[in-house]
């Protein structure tokens, strides 16, 4: 009897040398007893002793055998082992094995292995990361229970679609990490160990409601494919009955409700939605409420196609205060609302040394859908061309108009070139006030430009001259209140 000990679960390398000299020196497969390193012995195990001499010989298995042991490995079946051995043992006189569907033990690797497979597409839809601190010391770090040792396997998965951001992705088995660099693997961790709940999660709750499709709801294949083990990992975990039952009731209400007369059609209108910035300002106007449910629809310029929806602007619309950024990220894409993510936080920090409140003001960006370039999974902020700029003014003169502030800052190079009507350059204009229309506008760089220095003490610098421009603002704020 021959006792074999691999190094860990997963060690495929070390099971394809062992099983090679073992068939080389014809051992049997019920010779063979398969251990790992570390885990318990089997009760009348003998000791382990050294692998067979290697002997001259080779022999050839199909390249399917191959791929489909090295998924097996990662299952969890304790017989996994000595199954493999066993498969290859059969394949050196039988090599069209893998092709006998009804043979049990290549019926077994098969299911096997699809389970391994299913269980890497699972941790790739049901890991959610939650953020732990803040900006540019900000770490992301998951918790998941896989149910085979699939974690080495998926973690690529997540270095190419989160490629900018290091994250920690914990499991009881192993937990990987990744820093931008490569990916590390260290021993698993306790439940205990995972962060709870982060300020994050209601953005993603918001953005799972508004993707929740009532009318392709079935449920029976939704708890199939997202299963409630992985419910309690899942920030929108707890809008699902919810929004089941909303749906259902959604679906009654709508088949009691007598037959509407059908829409009737309507030509295209071929105008750009731009023409509607040359009406009048009463026509044109409205309420943030209105011009926000209008702005729904824009199809003004083509970065609506892969945006997931449109940023408008948000305030009171008494707001003294109008502050005008470039465009919404990938963050106020998901979201739907400006300023959340990295660029958000810091502009409130900045607001606050300031003396602004930025409850009091009313924040919207110049262009109000995301224009990105994909790389892989990932989605990198590009910036707006003029064109687009353009065609998204009329939403910043309607804003305008509803709101009528005192004092606009325009954040950003696209900003002042929204706000101004012409390319304006950030430094040559800053620290002073600009006459506009009757308006006064301040001109100041974007916050997201301070997050992309990177030289700290440059960023200090930087950041000090951005808090110093919005205190002039705040200046001119106090001194117009008092005058009225």
């Amino acid at each position: 009897m021959h006792t074999i000990t691999l190094d860990s679960a997963t060690d495929f390398d070390g099971w394809r040398k062992a099983a090679r000299l073992l068939a080389l020196n014809d051992v049997q497969p019920q010779d063979v007893t398969w251990t790992v390193r570390g885990g318990e012995p089997e009760l009348f195990a003998a000791e382990m002793d050294e692998l067979p001499e290697a002997t001259e010989g080779t022999f050839n298995v199909p390249a399917k055998f191959v791929e489909l042991a090295k998924a097996v490995i990662l299952h969890r079946n304790p017989e996994r082992f000595a199954l493999l051995y066993r498969l290859l043992w059969r394949l050196r006189g039988h090599h069209d094995l893998l092709n006998a569907a009804t043979d049990a033990d290549v019926a077994e690797i098969n299911a096997m292995a699809r389970a391994v497979h299913r269980d890497e597409h699972k941790m790739h839809a049901f890991v959610r990361f939650r953020e732990i601190g803040r900006e540019q010391k900000a770490h992301y770090v998951a918790w998941f229970e896989p149910e085979h040792h699939i974690v080495e396997l998926a973690a690529p998965f997540f270095a190419k679609r989160f490629a900018d951001m290091p994250w920690s992705i914990l499991t009881p088995d192993v937990c990987a990490h990744w820093d931008g660099h490569e990916i590390a693997i260290t021993p698993g961790v306790a439940r205990s160990e995972a962060p709870g709940e982060d300020r994050l999660e209601e953005t993603w709750r918001r953005y799972y409601a508004a993707i929740f499709n009532p009318a392709r709801l079935k449920v029976k294949a939704m708890q199939t494919e997202m299963p409630q083990k992985y419910w309690r990992n899942l920030p929108e975990a707890s809008m699902i009955k919810p929004l089941i039952e909303s749906a259902e009731r959604a679906t009654s209400t709508m088949i009691a409700n007598e037959p509407t007369e059908p829409h009737k059609p309507q030509q295209r209108q071929d105008a750009p939605m731009a023409s509607k910035a040359r009406k009048t300002a009463d026509e044109t106007t409205g309420t943030i409420e209105q011009l926000r449910e209008e702005a729904a629809g824009c199809r003004a310029c083509p970065l609506w196609k892969n945006a997931t929806q449109t940023v408008f602007g948000e305030g009171p619309q008494t707001a003294s205060i109008m502050l005008v950024g470039e465009q919404p990220g990938d963050k106020e894409d998901l979201a739907g609302k400006p300023f959340v993510g990295p660029a958000g936080l810091m502009l409130d920090r900045a607001l606050g040394e300031a003396g602004i409140d930025r409850r009091k003001a009313y924040v919207t960006n110049a262009v109000k859908h995301f224009k990105f370039v994909p790389r892989g999974k990932i989605r990198l902020h590009q910036k707006p061309a003029t064109p687009e700029i353009r065609a998204c003014r009329q939403w910043y003169e309607r804003e305008l108009a509803a709101i009528k502030p005192d004092l606009v800052v325009a954040l950003g190079a696209t900003a002042a070139q929204s706000v101004l009507g012409k390319i304006t350059p950030i430094n040559r204009n800053r620290g002073h006030l600009i006459e506009q229309d009757g308006t006064k506008v301040l001109v100041t760089v974007h916050p997201s430009y301070l997050l992309r220095l990177p030289d700290e003490n440059a960023k200090a610098l930087e950041y000090q001259r951005f808090v110093d421009d919005l205190k002039i603002a705040a200046g001119w704020l106090r001194r117009s209140a008092r005058a009225a």
